[in-house]
Formats: C-alpha cells, structure tokens, sequence
C-alpha cells in the first residue's frame, strides 16, 4: 500500500499540479480507499516515484519541458544578478512538471530592494510570504513575490545576506536545500543537450 500511495500521490502532483507531499500523500490514499493508513510513504518515496512517472510518460516532452523552464530561470537569475539569485525546487532537482514554477533565491539587505528593483523594470508582481522550515524544529516566514517570465511564473524568496550560508530545509527530506547557482544551472543545460 505505501508504494501506490508514493505512486498515486506522484500522478497527482504530476497531472494535477497538486504541490504539497502531505496534500498529494491524503488524497493519493483516499484515492486508493485507504483514508485512514498510517503508512505514509516519505517524501523521497514519492519524489522518487515522481522522477520515474515523469521519465516514463513525459519522455522527451518531459525533457523538453525542463530545459525551457532551467533556460528561463537561467535568464530570471541574469535579470536579476545584483541580488545573488540561487535556483532551488523542482526546476533544479528535475522534477518539475507541467505546472512548476521557477524558484528563485534572492539574497538582500532589505526586502524592499527587490520590490523596488522589479518595480524600475515594470515587472509586475504579487508580494506575499513563504514559510520555510530554517531548523529542524522552527519556521520562519521570508518575503516573496511572483510574477511571470513569459509563459513561466517565477517565485522569489527573499533572505537576508548571510542567509546565503544555510539554506532553508528541503520540503522533501529535511537537509539543507539544494542550491545552484548561474553557472552551475547552465552547466546542467549543457548536459540536457
């Protein structure tokens, strides 16, 4: 049962775009008539279980796909290089689907900076808040703002400076998250190629 939970859970974030582990794990085994289980399977379960259904029926759609979103985020993080950019989520890990984001980063003395910047190149935008797990046991909230890169929504987080040397915890398996910079994000469009 944990094993087509993690299966159906990765169809759901998949084909319908659902975002959360513990939202798509709920309704995956509900789905599978098994509301009540206790056997949730982890994230990495079903992130794994996401990296092979995306392999299996995306193909080279699929490959296609994140190249176009790894080449757009590598042109938000030019746009937007006085700020530090790091890509980070499912367009950096490969598993972003159809109806990912780009995430991004951004490292300032004050959140304003970014607002204002975005505000000078008539980028329009929606601020908001990102709660993000900094320790094992705390949450912090962080300033965002989304707006769009042609087709493609971009979400930036904003740190302050030295939040550049430890990375919020991953959603996903609870370490540091992964962080990439410019030139390793081109480096993984090379090896798309």
């Amino acid at each position: 049962m944990r094993v087509r939970i993690a299966q159906e859970a990765a169809r759901l974030m998949s084909e319908e775009g659902v975002r959360d582990f513990y939202a798509a794990k709920r309704k995956a085994a509900q789905h599978l008539g098994a509301p009540d289980t206790r056997n949730m399977p982890r994230n990495q379960e079903v992130e794994a279980e996401l990296l092979a259904y995306r392999r299996l029926f995306g193909g080279a759609r699929q490959d296609d796909h994140l190249k176009t979103l790894r080449s757009a985020a590598v042109q938000a993080m030019r746009f937007l290089s006085v700020f530090r950019p790091r890509l980070v989520g499912s367009v950096l890990s490969g598993t972003a689907g159809q109806h990912a984001d780009i995430n991004l980063h951004l490292f300032a003395d004050t959140p304003e900076e970014v607002s204002l910047f975005l505000l000078d190149n008539n980028i329009p935008f929606q601020p908001g808040q990102k709660r993000l797990r900094v320790t094992r046991d705390s949450w912090e909230e962080f300033p965002a703002y989304e707006f769009m890169a042609g087709e493609h929504p971009v979400e930036l987080v904003v740190f302050p400076l030295q939040g550049r040397r430890e990375a919020p915890r991953s959603p996903v398996d609870g370490r540091p998250m992964q962080r990439a910079r410019i030139e390793e994000v081109e480096r993984l469009l090379e090896a798309d190629d």
